[in-house]
């Protein structure tokens, strides 16, 4: 074995590549993978225990179709596709969708793709990176407003040439906050702007089968674009985009992830629409997780010294300023058998790291209350230590 390594270990390396990666470790910026070992989960992003639930239906599907053969405008457009793009337009509300591989795919896709050199794009500054991605990649004029904050929006319009487009997500990943969305959907309508939201964290959770908080709030008709991922309360992969017939076209025509990328596989896309179809009979579980949300902001109050977000959704932010400060209570938390993560900076602004505490409907009040007690005694060492 020392004799294979050894090759690799002469081989040489760019000195900004060895610097970059040392500036993050001396931050506590550095990033290594992971897995979950039997601890108690308090980070996926699987809200309703629906990974657990899916079963691969392999005995649906001939031999020969499994594999991807090509992008989708070359040879990896099957039936199977189509058929279930319809599904998916179908339980949305809306004309049509289109299907991606992932989230950041689907954000990248349809950034890029609607807004040009001669349009502007004006987006909370809390959106995912993917849709920071895709705006870059657009060349659009763009412009940040302040998180949820409509004035700041509103005195952003005056910019805008060409068509404008309002980038938000209805259910933010980090801070577990809602868009506001109606007041959106009625300023995007007085000035003429068109409203595209990341649903990613609110499919599956919000609606009477998981539709998302767009249509939980009848509001589909009045947004231009939406995205939906199935990597999240989905329990699976992927993700589309619905909207009009016209987006569809636009982006077979003019998205470059879609154009350039592998279709998924046929057994993929069944598993796809094996994933809703979990999903939507979730009624126990969303009830479940919906009560567990107000028992643990009534049990918060139990632990006065943790400051967490204001959040009524699944994700619970525990603030804790501090890159290393954040790691040594991650660290505490997987020593008790918690797994939570640490949301360092530049992730999130420095100063607001946290633990983001993600609640599922397979977690216990219990086990919530034994974790809150883990952070706020590893906080009051930190404090008294003046660490």
């Amino acid at each position: 074995m020392q004799q294979l390594l050894t090759p690799f270990l002469l081989m040489r390396v760019p000195n900004s590549l060895q610097t970059a990666l040392d500036h993050r470790r001396k931050g506590g910026m550095f990033r290594s993978l992971r897995p979950l070992t039997g601890q108690i989960d308090l980070c996926s992003n699987d809200y309703l225990g629906a990974s657990r639930k899916i079963s691969p239906p392999v005995e649906q599907l001939p031999s020969h179709s499994v594999g991807a053969t090509g992008s989708r405008l070359v040879s990896g457009t099957h039936q199977g596709h189509l058929d279930f793009e319809d599904f998916l337009a179908a339980f949305h509300g809306t004309e049509s969708a289109l299907l991606f591989g992932s989230g950041y795919e689907a954000n990248l896709g349809l950034l890029s793709a609607t807004g040009s050199r001669h349009d502007t794009i004006i987006y909370d500054e809390r959106i995912h990176a993917s849709m920071r991605d895709g705006i870059r990649l657009s060349m659009a004029r763009s412009f940040s407003f302040h998180h949820n904050d409509l004035d700041d929006l509103r005195s952003k319009i005056p910019l805008v040439r060409g068509d404008c487009f309002i980038a938000v997500e209805s259910l933010y990943s980090m801070d577990g906050d809602q868009a506001p969305l109606a007041d959106l959907c009625a300023l995007a309508e007085e000035t003429g702007a068109y409203l595209l939201v990341d649903e990613a964290h609110a499919t599956g959770i919000y609606g009477a089968q998981g539709e998302g908080l767009v249509q939980h709030l009848g509001l589909q008709d009045r947004v231009f674009a939406r995205i939906h991922t199935f990597g999240k309360a989905l329990g699976f992969k992927g993700a589309c985009v619905v909207g009009p017939s016209l987006l569809r076209d636009t982006l077979v025509n003019f998205s470059r992830p879609f154009i350039y990328s592998t279709a998924p596989d046929l057994l993929s896309v069944r598993l796809m629409r094996e994933a809703y179809e979990v999903t939507r009979t979730l009624h126990e579980e969303r009830a479940v997780l919906c009560a567990l949300i107000e028992q643990f902001r009534a049990m918060r109050r139990e632990f006065p010294a943790l400051q967490f977000l204001d959040s009524e959704s699944p994700i619970q932010g525990l603030v804790i300023p501090g890159n290393e400060q954040v790691l040594q209570v991650e660290a505490a938390l997987h020593d008790a058998g918690f797994a939570a993560r640490a949301i360092r900076s530049p992730t999130v602004a420095q100063g607001e790291e946290r633990i983001r505490i993600c609640l599922h409907s397979f977690n216990t009040p219990q086990e919530l209350r034994s974790a809150l007690t883990v952070a706020s005694e590893a906080s009051e060492v930190r404090r008294v230590c003046g660490i």
